[in-house]
């Protein structure tokens, strides 16, 4: 049978506020276990919980980024259930009156876009960790991530297929490192993903049971993920079998999905309204202030970085697509001023370096003003392009700058008339026959010519200059 895949994505971002969403405790990550906690965050009888302003502030900026209806009067709720690391017996959420509602992103696959609508955004706090002994059977307890501020992204069910989910996932990271709202850090746990999955027949309404994948910290993991669950739900329905609502946990080694535990209902929860916690009112004053701080958003880059640097499409997608990506490259380009120059190194010789060494921009050795002089060091003639690509790897290598690696390997291009007549004249004499032929019409040998020469400078004979020079020896 021909299925529909139907995909949902909740994203929990974590949000780079100094204190937790409803005490004065630290967010920092790295601390050792259960020093960053107070009587509020463990949950102790008698305390009354404090909203922090600025993660109100910060869910405002995504709503706003993300075109959502900010509802002016939101409520908190208590999610009730039991686990070792929730120490109140409930989380903090927003349940029937969220933050903000219907909003969406745009996103584009195979060169198809694509609208996603956003269900809701609501503010909540973290829970804490359980650490697993790997010699004995027990479990530790770590609360300094219980009551870091959190924001819940729901998807409508809008997405179609893995590499979909992947591109909205990778969308949504980007506007909230633009905002510089969350880290986006997949591998720490600041930003995660659960997916919701089902599958029905083609032309179908009615959605199928649906299965809700947790464990997958990164896009790679949640394409994985989502592939292999299609695969395992189909093979399903198509022995007859019925699929079983539960939530399974992604194993990334073994590249499958396994059971963890049947999934819980809103209703399992027991949402009430928190009495311990004003309803929040957003006033269009404070709206608008919130607005008048937003940055330029991805979208709107990759529009300006299309005209201001007359770009193709592609390129502006690229270099926006991250924004310290972006602030490099205009870095680049305030220090050499050739826009296309610049994208085509940053998007070929840097991005494959990177790559390769599974690194970010923002360690990157090589910093935006020394690419820029590495680039003035071709257009001026001081050394070639072939060249140039020698010394970027010795830059990426060593941190150093262009000008000091060249002057210490020798590197510089020879530009001399009269050094590289000589060359010249020793190879034009040494293949008469090669010769013979571009005086007989053959001009393609040239390349061959300058080739040669190529190899006895070592790479260092100044192209253009050459070029010019040979012509004038063979028609003499």
């Amino acid at each position: 049978m021909n299925y529909e895949v139907i995909i949902g994505l909740e994203v929990h971002a974590q949000l780079l506020t100094q204190s937790k969403i409803f005490c004065g405790c630290p967010t920092r990550f790295g601390a050792p276990p259960n020093t960053q906690v107070c009587p509020v965050c463990l949950g102790m009888p008698g305390v009354l919980p404090v909203l922090n302003q600025q993660v109100v502030e910060f869910g405002l900026k995504l709503a706003l980024a993300t075109n959502c209806r900010i509802a002016p009067y939101s409520r908190f709720a208590r999610k009730n259930y039991f686990y070792p690391d929730l120490p109140k017996g409930y989380q903090i959420s927003q349940y029937e009156l969220p933050l903000a509602e219907h909003g969406y992103v745009d996103i584009e696959v195979e060169g198809t876009k694509k609208r996603i609508g956003l269900t809701r955004i609501h503010m909540e706090e973290d829970a804490g960790k359980l650490i697993h002994d790997e010699q004995l059977p027990i479990s530790y307890v770590d609360l300094n991530r219980t009551g870091v501020p959190l924001l819940e992204i729901v998807s409508e069910p809008d997405l179609r297929t893995p590499e979909e989910a992947a591109a909205y996932l990778k969308v949504l990271r980007n506007i909230l490192l633009y905002l510089e709202i969350c880290d986006g850090n997949m591998e720490e746990g600041s930003l995660r993903c659960d997916a919701n999955i089902s599958l029905r027949p083609r032309g179908s309404t009615t959605l199928g049971v649906k299965t809700e994948l947790k464990n997958m910290n990164s896009f790679r993991n949640v394409q994985r993920a989502l592939e292999y669950e299609i695969r395992r739900q189909r093979t399903l329905l198509d022995s007859g079998a019925a699929i079983i609502q539960e939530t399974r946990l992604w194993d990334a080694s073994q590249g499958k999905t396994y059971s963890m535990r049947g999934k819980e209902e809103a209703h399992d929860y027991r949402y009430f309204p928190d009495p311990d916690l004003m309803p929040l009112v957003i006033s269009p004053e404070w709206l608008e202030a919130v607005r008048s701080t937003l940055p330029e958003l991805p979208d709107a880059k990759k529009a300006r970085f299309i005209s201001q640097y007359d770009l193709p499409d592609y390129d502006a997608g690229v270099l926006t697509a991250e924004k310290a990506l972006a602030d490099y490259f205009e870095e680049c380009v305030r220090h050499f001023p050739q826009a296309k120059k610049v994208s085509n190194w940053i998007m070929s010789e840097l991005m494959r370096e990177l790559k390769k060494e599974e690194q970010g921009i923002e360690t990157c050795q090589v910093t935006p003003p020394a690419l820029a002089r590495l680039l003035a060091l071709v257009e001026e003639g001081s050394i070639s392009g072939k060249i140039a690509k020698k010394v970027f790897m010795e830059m990426i290598a060593t941190g150093q700058g262009p000008d000091v690696i060249v002057k210490a390997k020798g590197l510089s291009q020879i530009s001399d008339t009269g050094s590289l007549e000589g060359i010249a004249r020793e190879i034009l004499a040494a293949h008469p026959k090669e010769v013979a032929d571009y005086k007989g019409g053959k001009t393609k040998v040239m390349g061959f010519f300058v080739g040669e020469i190529m190899k006895k400078t070592k790479g260092q004979a100044n192209p253009k200059l050459l070029n010019q020079l040979l012509q004038r020896l063979l028609q003499e």
